[in-house]
């Protein structure tokens, strides 16, 4: 019997010994999702996909809205923490405190799965985005071609130092280089992406340039707001309207022909992708430090698909 007995532990040390570093003990039960802000319907996709994928799959998430504000995040984030969470999902407010909840989180061994932002200096384990450089530059040479590739452009920019501002204006400025005759003659930053500052920045900065032949908002919210204001200035020339998301209202007003272009992202993979993140890290399985996605560059001629579907 001893020796019978040496076997069974033998075989069960074994089989341990093959399993995934935690994987039975670390497993994913409890979420926390930090979003910046739930007013904006990009960050309500990704909202929705991780609490129905992780519903799905029997964890619990708990999410909290920051309403674009980083102190209240923090102090969001320090609540999470003590609810015994065993991955963190974030989506940083801004630039200035992102690293914060970051810290926190990983001083308490906590896996962090950074979604459309990473913070500056404290990375995620995992950062999981669009590769906004390559879409912002296929939106601008795309707008840039369709205005005859000549003219004065006007930029409404995301919140500035943030992730994805960064990367849309980087993207953007190479696809500039190809075209030397389109000047940027005015850009201004908002500060929770919202239509209503597109509509504002996008009036005063036409009032100053009359002759503007492409707006960019970098995001599709403050595109529908800069296209309102373009229909409210009523100039005479045509003026070409560019955003970024695929947001699901703004693919319907693409198609109804209210602005032109915009470059839609994978919301609905990025949540299922941060919960299977999420579920890796956490059984100590090896996850890539970037996950980049595309995001397709959408026109009238292509938007029915997304609007029927998501990606």
């Amino acid at each position: 019997m001893t020796f019978k007995r040496t076997l069974l532990a033998a075989a069960a040390l074994a089989t341990v010994a093959m399993m995934p570093f935690g994987a039975s003990a670390e497993e994913v039960k409890k979420i926390g999702l930090a979003v910046a802000n739930l007013q904006a319907n990009f960050f309500n996709q990704i909202k929705q996909s991780v609490e129905a994928y992780a519903g799905g799959k029997g964890i619990e998430v708990i999410t909290v809205d920051a309403k674009g504000d980083s102190a209240t995040q923090v102090s969001q984030v320090q609540d999470l923490l003590t609810q015994n969470i065993d991955a963190f999902i974030y989506i940083p407010a801004g630039a200035a405190a992102a690293t914060v909840p970051a810290r926190l989180a990983k001083a308490a061994g906590v896996p962090v799965i950074n979604v459309d932002r990473n913070a500056d200096g404290e990375p995620g384990d995992t950062f999981i985005a669009s590769d906004s450089v390559a879409s912002a530059y296929n939106v601008c040479k795309y707008i840039f071609e369709k205005a005859g590739g000549a003219g004065k452009m006007i930029i409404v920019h995301g919140q500035k130092g943030t992730t994805p501002e960064v990367d849309r204006s980087a993207g953007c400025a190479k696809a500039r280089e190809e075209f030397p005759n389109i000047e940027v003659v005015a850009e201004q930053w908002s500060q929770i992406w919202s239509q209503d500052e597109g509509f504002q920045l996008t009036q005063n900065m036409l009032q100053a340039h009359p002759d503007v032949t492409i707006v960019w908002g970098q995001a599709d919210a403050l595109a529908l707001g800069a296209a309102q204001a373009v229909k409210v200035a009523n100039l005479p020339q045509r003026i070409w309207v560019a955003g970024f998301d695929g947001d699901t209202a703004a693919l319907e007003a693409l198609r109804d022909g209210v602005f032109d272009v915009t470059a839609t992202q994978q919301t609905q993979h990025m949540g299922r992708l941060a919960v299977d993140s999420a579920i890796k890290l956490k059984a100590g399985e090896a996850v890539p430090p970037q996950q980049l996605l595309e995001a397709t560059l959408t026109t009238k001629d292509n938007v029915e698909q997304f609007i029927a579907e998501h990606p």
